[in-house]
């Protein structure tokens, strides 16, 4: 991989400005259902600008559709989704009327990383990073394709902007999803278990980039189940269950006394965390 480039990140003018630590995300009393099953149950959270949250939980307890709701690609039953100050959702039992083009503006706030990278096959790898900044935000193709290239510099890919993803393996494919996601320069970076789908010898390349973010102080949520990374990287771990936020910490306090009996029980399935599971009293 080539030497990392510093992190562009998102500008901001004097009608949008963004305090040091005030919340670049923030999400009220999101609840989804999909017929009798709920996902979600009353979910809040609150991200601060150049904060990385890390959502950890077992399979199933709703982190990936948070994300997804996050994202509105899933539309919540019940709650609001603010991103720098811009709501989506719901406000007095009523949902919040607003037009194609301007939940397009918001959602371009919010970049996201998939597990199973998501790329245009029939785009070359500088193509699939220049995609979105031309055609939703309309930008000169010039100079998207002058930072593109800087973008894929940075993931240590600048010498396959011209293939195509077939041509990639998974790590690569990964990257190029980061540098995709980067070229619209979000105000936050969701990352949906982006090294589950890898084969383990290509995890690396990935959570260094990712290391790389967080350290340059870009704003993050990724859902893993990297312990290791998410003790490192993290900020803040969110544990949930059963569609709930169970328990919030830093990571220090989280992996080294977890005060919920569930949250117990998730890590002594991993190893290297010591002590067996808890029984259920």
């Amino acid at each position: 991989m080539t030497p990392a480039m510093p992190l562009t990140l998102p500008e901001t003018g004097p009608a949008d400005a963004v305090t040091p630590r005030a919340n670049v995300l923030n999400l009220v009393g999101i609840s989804k259902s999909f017929g009798d099953n709920q996902v979600l149950r009353d979910v809040s959270l609150k991200v601060a600008q150049g904060e990385t949250v890390c959502l950890l939980g077992p399979s199933g307890c709703g982190k990936s559709t948070l994300l997804r709701c996050i994202n509105w690609l899933e539309v919540p039953d019940a709650g609001s989704v603010h991103v720098s100050g811009q709501r989506m959702g719901v406000r007095d039992n009523t949902r919040i009327r607003m037009s194609d083009a301007d939940l397009a503006k918001i959602r371009a706030k919010i970049g996201m990383v998939f597990q199973h990278f998501a790329l245009w096959p029939h785009l070359s790898v500088i193509d699939n990073v220049m995609e979105a900044p031309l055609h939703v935000l309309k930008r000169d193709r010039a100079t998207v394709r002058a930072e593109a290239i800087e973008l894929l510099d940075r993931v240590g890919l600048a010498d396959k902007h011209d293939q195509f993803p077939s041509r990639l393996s998974g790590g690569q494919k990964q990257r190029v999803g980061i540098a995709r996601a980067l070229a619209m320069k979000p105000d936050v970076l969701l990352f949906d278990e982006p090294t589950s789908a890898l084969d383990p010898m290509l995890v690396g390349e990935v959570l260094s980039v990712m290391r790389s973010l967080a350290n340059e102080g870009a704003t993050m949520v990724i859902v893993t189940h990297e312990m290791e990374f998410a003790r490192q990287v993290a900020d803040r771990i969110v544990f949930m269950d059963g569609g709930q936020v169970v328990e919030t910490a830093p990571p220090q306090k989280f992996f080294g006394s977890p005060e919920s009996l569930r949250a117990r029980q998730f890590l002594a399935r991993f190893h290297g965390h010591g002590g067996a599971a808890i029984p259920a009293s």
